[in-house]
């Protein structure tokens, strides 16, 4: 099947509408932020989701981290787990027009700041374009790398397990490339840090 502009954008808008849902949800339910309501939110979602393209592998805990080669905001090509190898790594997918995306970038950065030169390594992986992304940063800046892709069936998202496309979307990979955890729904304050310990 040939991805037009119409496939994307419902797709985009669709990872959006279960991101605001998934955001309620955290809201009123606490339990859905602990590890067993995580994995239970991830079960639930994978049932209930198509079937991944041809070659596409979908990682979740214990797999390997997939490997992905993606642009940076400069289109220069970034490899992943490439340079972040050794340590460990926390990959939140977010979009500028995803309002809990939006909501926990503060918190982001806050935590991408505080690990200095041997904690967890942040990196945001924007399913958007570069000029959206661009304009956001403008507003809401953040010190740590942003990736670029564009959202679909077969986005890197997917390979990391979200076969859904709810937004955000958080993966913790080990020092030793696994992927250990996995968060649908945004971070709030001071939650990163108890989420983050493998």
């Amino acid at each position: 099947m040939k991805l037009t502009t119409t496939h994307v954008l419902a797709a985009a808008l669709a990872a959006g509408v279960l991101g605001a849902v998934a955001s309620l949800w955290w809201e009123a339910n606490p339990l859905l932020r602990s590890e067993t309501g995580q994995r239970a939110m991830q079960a639930a979602m994978d049932a209930s989701a198509p079937p991944p393209p041809a070659g596409v592998i979908p990682a979740g805990p214990g797999d390997a981290m997939p490997a992905i080669n993606l642009p940076d905001l400069d289109g220069k090509p970034q490899a992943l787990p490439g340079p972040y190898a050794g340590r460990p790594l926390l990959i939140n997918v977010w979009a500028s027009w995803c309002g809990p995306c939006i909501e926990e970038m503060p918190e982001l950065e806050r935590y991408a700041r505080a690990q200095g030169k041997n904690g967890t390594q942040v990196i945001g992986l924007a399913l958007d374009t570069p000029a959206n992304i661009r304009q956001f940063l403008g507003q809401v800046p953040v010190s740590y790398p942003i990736l670029v892709d564009t959202p679909g069936p077969a986005d890197a998202s997917v390979w990391l397990g979200n076969r859904k496309g709810v937004l955000p979307y958080s993966v913790l990979v080990s020092a030793e490339g696994r992927v250990v955890k996995q968060k649908v729904g945004p971070f709030t304050a001071g939650e990163i840090e108890a989420w983050s310990r493998p």
